[in-house]
């Protein structure tokens, strides 16, 4: 069996974010009808880099960019910027809803996504799992509050600003928890 193709961090950073940057530089200047085409482009172009450098095609980036056509989609045809700010919602609730299925099944699946980057003990995966889920869910909750009393521009900032660090503090935050349930850990 051969190991999986990675992506050198620094570049699944750049395809994970750069569409996101794309999106708040074309609002900032030309407004929002034009940086969701644009990011509809640039998820697409981030999609076939990283499968043209793997040879493999990870499922959250699929089923971002699945969601990101459909409300980039209807913003652009019905002119209303309310279904691209709908699409993280329908991420966050589509995440934390998967994650929190398979707990209720027993299958924590988020060691399936990060299996080959961690080595937790099952009750690890577990807890991991919860924490996310709850993650994915309050993003959700924050999102709906933001668009719905901010302005469009500030919610795109915000999407960039705000989101992205709290999901890498948030992320880092779980080191105390990889470090205690590392299943490759010496007693």
């Amino acid at each position: 069996m051969t190991e999986k193709t990675k992506l050198n961090p620094t570049l699944k950073l750049v395809l994970d974010i750069g569409p996101l940057v794309l999106f708040f530089a074309i609002n900032a200047k030309i407004g929002i009808y034009a940086a969701t085409g644009v990011f509809m482009v640039a998820v697409l172009i981030a999609l076939a880099v990283a499968y043209a450098l793997t040879r493999r095609i990870e499922i959250m980036p699929v089923v971002t960019a699945i969601v990101v056509f459909i409300f980039g989609g209807l913003t652009l045809i019905f002119h209303d910027d309310l279904f691209i700010k709908l699409k993280p919602t329908i991420i966050y609730v589509l995440f934390g809803g998967a994650l929190l299925g398979g707990l209720l099944l027993g299958k924590p699946l988020l060691g399936l996504v990060f299996d080959s980057v961690f080595n937790l003990t099952e009750e690890g995966w577990r807890k991991l799992t919860w924490r996310w889920t709850f993650f994915f869910f309050a993003l959700a909750i924050i999102n709906e509050i933001v668009w719905r009393t901010q302005t469009t521009d500030f919610w795109v900032s915000f999407k960039l600003f705000g989101v992205v660090p709290l999901t890498f503090a948030f992320g880092a935050l779980q080191y105390p928890l990889l470090t205690k349930y590392n299943a490759d850990k010496k007693d």
